[in-house]
């Protein structure tokens, strides 16, 4: 990251630049820094300034004392501001539910798209499921239990305990457990797992809602939900991709509707 800004509450944020065009903001999800979104933004900036950065608390970017969602939308402000007063946004998984929830805020958004946010309502037992994992993600953090943090997230996205195993002993383990901390920060962005009907019924923007095809029935249903519920919503499937979506078949999608 070649740039910085800073927030409201101090916080520094690392971000960069790529393309030229209207400005779009791509968020990122859990476990992840601005560096997992880059290829997209890449894929992109043909006909876009896309701008990538690292959430706080992860990658370059700092992090100050109490968490709040609120703070994290104040990140979006402060950098909307150092790019020029506008723009889209653009996130993926909780970072989607981040980018809803900024743009009901009154942000100066101009648009907002999101890929796969994990609302659970469609998932049977997901409210239970989303509760007992905050309890425990809590308690590990507040241990100091990073590895075991990071295995109740991986184990909640549905990751088979003997690639859990594998993860451990992997060189990137230890990069995961640098940014466990914030897994409690998408969880606060996440609220009660719940889609926030009313919030997103105040959204006054355009909104693209996508999900891939191969991705699990109750994750397709929460995306088609968000599009209905928005009310300048619209829908896309994309065939034969999963919650890891390639960059070369999201970024047209991308590109047609940030360009409409």
């Amino acid at each position: 990251m070649d740039k910085k800004t800073t927030s409201r509450d101090g916080t520094s944020l690392a971000y960069e630049v790529t393309g030229r065009g209207p400005v779009v903001i791509l968020v990122s999800g859990a476990m992840s820094t601005g560096g997992t979104v880059r290829p997209l933004a890449q894929r992109i900036s043909d006909g876009s300034t896309a701008v990538v950065y690292d959430r706080r608390g992860r990658g370059e970017s700092g992090d100050t004392a109490p968490y709040a969602v609120d703070r994290e939308v104040e990140d979006l402000a402060a950098l909307i501001d150092a790019v020029g007063g506008e723009a889209a946004l653009f996130g993926v998984s909780s970072g989607g539910a981040l980018v809803l929830r900024a743009a009901a805020s009154g942000l100066p958004v101009r648009r907002a798209a999101v890929y796969e946010v994990p609302y659970a309502d469609f998932l049977e037992g997901g409210a239970e499921r989303e509760a007992a994992y905050k309890e425990d993600l809590n308690r590990a953090l507040a241990d100091g239990r990073r590895g075991d943090a990071v295995e109740l997230f991986l184990r909640m996205t549905g990751l088979g305990e003997e690639m859990i195993r594998g993860a451990r002993q992997s060189p990137m383990w230890a990069g995961m457990e640098s940014v466990a901390p914030s897994l409690a920060y998408d969880d606060a962005v996440m609220g009660d797992g719940l889609l926030p009907r009313e919030r997103l019924a105040a959204i006054p923007v355009p909104v693209l809602s996508v999900v891939g095809g191969a991705s699990p029935e109750w994750m397709r249903e929460a995306a088609r939900v968000v599009a209905e519920t928005v009310p300048q919503g619209s829908h896309r499937v994309l065939e034969g991709q999963t919650h890891m979506v390639e960059p070369d078949v999201l970024g047209p999608v991308l590109a047609e509707f940030l360009a409409g």
